[in-house]
C-alpha cells in the first residue's frame, strides 16, 4: 500500500496541490465507511505526502456530514504522523482581517451531532486534549507563513460550530464575549480524532470574512466567501509546499503517545472485532 508521513486535508477551495510527483490515487476502506474522496499520495519537496479534499472534489459533503472518522483512520493506515488541516473561517476580532491566516492554539466545541471519538463501542479511552493543536507543527507553519509573506496570527481560539448555516448575530456576539478569535465548522471533530489516532494536528485557518457581528462590514455571503477563498488558496499551497520540508523527523510532543495511558477498558473485555478494527490505533498497546 502507498505510504505517507505527512497528511494534508484541503478545506473549501483547496482540492489539489500542484507540484506533487509520483502520484498515486488511493482508495482506502475503513470500518467507519468511505473517506471524503480518494487520497492522493506522492512526493512534495522530497517528502511523502497524502492529500485528501475534506468536502470531496467539487465540494459535495455538508460539514456536519463529513466522514471524519473514516478520513482520519484512512490517513493513519497510510502512515501519516503529522496532519495539516487547511480551513476557511470567519473572524471574531477586528484585528484579524479577511485574507489573514490564523494558527489557533485552542478550541471551543459547540458541535452537537458530530461523532468525535473512535472509542464509542465496547472500548473507552480518555485522551488529554488541553492542547488541541500540536505546538511543534504550529511553530513550523507560522515560520513558513512569515517567510512566504502571509499575514498570520499565531495563537487564538477556534470556535467550532455546526453548519451548514452561519451564526446568528446574537451567537456571534456571544462567541466574541468568550474571547474566541475565529469561527469554523471543521476543526471538531478532526482535532479530537487526530489526537486519538496519535497524529500531530494543526489548523491553518484562512479568514474569508468578518462573522456577522461586524455590522460595519457587508453581510456574510457565499459569493464573498468564495471570492476570498480563491485568493487564500494560493497562499495555502505556498505555505504547505515549504512546511512539509521543515517538519522535524522525530516527534517529541505528547501527540505521539496520546493513547499510552488513556485506554480504560480491561483488554480482556474488548471484543476481537473491536481490537481488529482499531488495530491501526491501539495495536501497539493492546493485542
Amino acid at each position: 500500500m502507498a505510504h505517507a508521513t505527512i497528511g494534508v486535508i484541503g478545506g473549501s477551495g483547496l482540492y489539489e496541490i500542484e507540484g506533487m510527483t509520483g502520484i498515486e490515487e488511493v482508495t482506502v476502506k475503513t470500518p467507519f465507511g468511505d473517506p471524503s474522496d480518494t487520497i492522493t499520495v506522492g512526493e512534495l519537496g522530497g517528502m511523502s505526502v497524502a492529500f485528501l479534499p475534506r468536502h470531496g472534489r467539487g465540494h459535495r459533503i455538508n460539514p456536519t456530514r463529513l466522514p471524519v472518522r473514516a478520513n482520519i483512520y484512512a490517513l493513519k493506515t497510510l502512515g501519516v504522523e503529522r496532519l495539516i488541516s487547511v480551513a476557511a473561517v470567519g473572524s471574531l476580532k477586528e484585528e484579524i482581517e479577511p485574507l489573514h491566516a490564523v494558527l489557533p492554539d485552542q478550541i471551543i466545541d459547540r458541535t452537537r451531532r458530530v461523532i468525535n471519538t473512535f472509542f464509542d463501542d465496547d472500548i473507552v479511552a480518555h485522551v488529554a486534549f488541553a492542547e488541541p493543536f500540536c505546538p511543534v507543527m504550529c511553530q513550523v507553519l507560522w515560520q513558513t507563513a512569515i517567510d512566504s509573506g502571509v499575514k498570520i496570527h499565531k495563537g487564538g481560539t477556534y470556535l467550532a460550530m455546526e453548519g451548514p448555516q452561519f451564526s446568528t448575530r446574537a451567537e456571534s456576539n456571544l462567541y466574541r464575549s468568550w474571547g474566541a478569535s475565529v469561527i469554523g465548522m471543521t476543526a471538531i471533530p478532526e482535532a479530537k480524532l487526530a489526537r486519538e489516532a496519535e497524529i500531530c494536528y494543526a489548523t491553518l485557518a484562512f479568514v474569508t470574512d468578518y462573522d456577522c457581528w461586524n455590522e460595519d462590514h457587508e453581510t456574510v455571503s457565499t459569493e464573498m466567501i468564495i471570492d476570498n477563498l480563491k485568493r487564500n488558496v494560493q497562499a495555502a499551497k505556498e505555505i504547505i509546499k515549504k512546511a512539509v520540508t521543515m517538519m522535524p523527523a522525530a516527534r517529541d510532543c505528547g501527540c505521539a503517545t496520546a493513547l499510552s495511558n488513556s485506554i480504560i477498558t480491561d483488554p480482556a473485555r474488548i471484543p476481537g472485532k473491536v481490537k481488529k478494527d482499531l488495530a491501526p490505533l491501539i495495536g501497539k498497546y493492546i493485542k
